[in-house]
């Protein structure tokens, strides 16, 4: 009766017990190389450029906080920006609170205006 039991309880055929382990871990690797290239390595890339952009802010640029506050930088430090968001207005901010460029204060941001030639050409009615 002892035989029996122990009988049931061998799983599998002899020899694949090296071989189904490496197989089973296969999907987890392929999961971890998708999710590092559609998750973790774009979000490296973005939070490299947003260190760019934070070091290389300068007087004059226009910027956006992190509350949502746009203001043009008008004084530096190592760690605080001071900004004037209205006439003679100014904050001081953490560096790390800006999150985007608004654009700088020659105009090189202007918002794009429509040219005749991005319009959709108005079909003619033939007169028969």
């Amino acid at each position: 009766m002892f035989s029996v039991a122990y009988a049931m309880g061998q799983g599998g055929a002899p020899g694949q017990g090296a071989a189904g382990g490496l197989a089973s871990f296969i999907p987890l690797i392929l999961m971890f190389v998708i999710f590092y290239f559609l998750l973790i390595r774009p979000q490296q890339k973005k939070a490299k450029e947003m260190r760019e952009m934070i070091a290389n802010l300068k007087r004059g640029d226009r910027v956006i906080t992190s509350g949502g506050i746009h203001g043009q930088i008008t004084g530096m430090d190592e760690s605080v920006i001071t900004l004037e968001i209205a006439d003679k207005v100014r904050i001081k901010v953490n560096r790390g609170n800006v999150i985007a460029l608004a654009g700088s204060s020659s105009g090189a941001q202007q918002p794009k205006k429509a040219v005749e030639s991005d319009k959709p050409k108005e079909t003619e009615e033939k007169k028969d």
